[in-house]
């Protein structure tokens, strides 16, 4: 692609990395180089740090609402260039491009438009203490923040991230994923536009295990927000320790997603379709795991089954395509590695398994979506594939459905689909998870506070929850006309 952003964004320009290092960016659909971007390593990070550091005098000095109106010009500027947005995701990711557009590109916009209306709306409070003095606590932020943004969802992601920290007055040293970095950097191109004070935002892109972890392990750095792998998330908070810097985690997630023998049949096949071969299966929420009475198992899996082969894989690009390839091929091999532990372990393949016999698209990263028969103990039923990658159990009672649905390290996000609304609200209660969809699954909204529990992860992205997690609370005393008597009498 012509004019593709393929620099850092330190200091309010466009810069090549200190040493000249540059990183491939491959196009998923068939593997050909779109560009050659910057590579950071610990010498640009800190001077993104810097950058930030000189900015957040400025920024968290402005007015609430000057930086509000900040983030809803970028919000109009994103649905502005919607088409030019969702194609550079499409070849940057493999997201279908009618995915793109109509999903990943509104709800960037909608979460910059929410946090730009909020900036001004968070609020601090008076606490009534003894009589004589006032106490208020207000809300400031932290600082320089950095965050770590994850290959999957990096338009959307991107926006979770900055929306809450900019409108709280924080300035960000942001890593997108080395894999998926262009429409990152198109956003920073936006907010130099449209007038972001030099240094408020600043992009390094470049591979986790130098540019992530010395941003990680950074002393001038007050937060790491950081999406992505458990495993990751561990040393992200090991590196923590240094200077007790915050850490927000949204991790892995193994979903649990039940059908109950009450369900409605064509809502729950087609939403548990949705639930896990939306973006290939690469999602942290993906219901990954079916869990289905054994009364509907057989109707429900005819169906489920014939949709799934169904599903029209292809170039990103055409508007006809359901499902794009996975976003690179280290992983896709990955996800085909656990087919073969499946087989090993006794699962039956119900359908998928393998790359499509289209040969159009056989120099890509394609797989079939893979329904997988599994016991619940299995390696498979375990463990995030993070593909179009989906077991299936069944359970006898309500109990046992519990029983299977928190049999995981995991608990992010988590699905059930019945009639009975007693059931419906003593499962949301009871189910180990962050978030629980009734009759629904993958809903997300901004207002809506989105994380994990366990090995997901812990800290919220969006809502109230989020701003809450950007700032530090200050407690300020004032004397109006307490009598204080002399501790030390003289």
């Amino acid at each position: 692609m012509n004019n593709v952003q393929n620099k850092l964004f330190i200091g309010g320009k466009f810069v090549d990395a200190l040493d000249g290092a540059t990183i491939d960016v491959f196009n998923p659909h068939d593997n050909s180089l779109i560009t050659r971007v910057a590579e950071a390593k610990a010498a640009d990070v800190d001077a993104a740090v810097a950058a930030a550091e000189r900015a957040f005098p400025l920024w968290s000095g402005m007015p609430a609402a000057e930086r509000g109106k900040l983030l809803l010009k970028l919000a109009d500027r994103i649905e502005a260039e919607a088409d030019a947005l969702a194609q550079l995701e499409a070849i940057d990711t493999g997201h279908p491009i009618r995915d793109a557009k109509n999903i990943d590109v509104l709800r960037t916009a909608a979460c910059y438009r929410y946090f730009g209306g909020m900036a001004d709306k968070f609020q601090g409070s008076v606490v009534p203490v003894e009589a004589g003095f006032l106490n208020y606590v207000t809300r400031v932020p932290i600082g320089v923040v950095g965050q770590i943004v994850p290959w999957n969802f990096p338009l959307m992601f991107t926006s979770w991230k900055l929306g809450p920290a900019l409108a709280a007055g924080n300035t960000v040293v942001m890593k997108p994923s080395e894999i998926t970095p262009l429409t990152t950097l198109r956003i920073a191109e936006m907010m130099a536009e449209i007038g972001f004070p030099e240094g408020v935002v600043n992009i390094v892109v470049g591979y986790g295990a130098t540019a992530g972890q010395h941003l990680a392990d950074h002393p001038r750095v007050g937060k790491i927000s950081f999406t992505g792998s458990t495993a990751i998330g561990r040393r992200i908070v090991q590196s923590s320790a240094g200077n007790l810097k915050r850490v927000q985690l949204e991790l892995g997630g193994k979903g649990a997603n039940i059908i109950f023998e009450d369900a409605f049949m064509p809502a729950a096949v087609n939403g548990s379709a949705w639930a896990i071969f939306h973006n290939q299966g690469q999602a942290c929420i993906a219901g990954s795991r079916l869990i289905i009475h054994e009364r509907v198992a057989d109707e429900f899996l005819d169906k489920f089954v014939t949709l799934a082969k169904s599903i029209r894989l292809g170039n990103p690009l055409d508007p006809n395509t359901e499902m794009g390839p996975l976003t690179s091929t280290l992983h896709r091999d990955r996800v085909l590695n656990y087919v073969e532990i499946a087989k090993q372990q006794g699962g039956e393949i119900l359908a998928g398994g393998k790359p499509p016999a289209n040969p159009e698209l056989a120099a890509g990263c394609y797989v079939e979506p893979t329904i997988v028969r599994a016991k619940y103990t299995d390696r498979v039923s375990q463990e995030e594939v993070f593909g179009p990658f989906v077991t299936v159990t069944t359970f006898k009672d309500d109990a046992e459905a519990l029983q299977i649905a928190n049999a995981t390290e995991y608990g992010l996000g988590s699905g059930l689909w019945t009639t009975n609304l007693q059931r419906a609200h003593k499962f949301a209660r009871d189910i180990r998870a962050g978030m629980v969809w009734v009759n629904s699954y993958k809903r997300v909204n901004p207002g809506s506070p989105f994380g994990g529990v366990g090995q997901s992860g812990y800290g919220r992205e969006m809502g109230f929850e989020a701003m809450h997690d950007y700032t530090e609370a200050k407690s300020v005393w004032v004397n109006v006309d307490a009598q204080i008597p002399p501790h030390f009498k003289r």
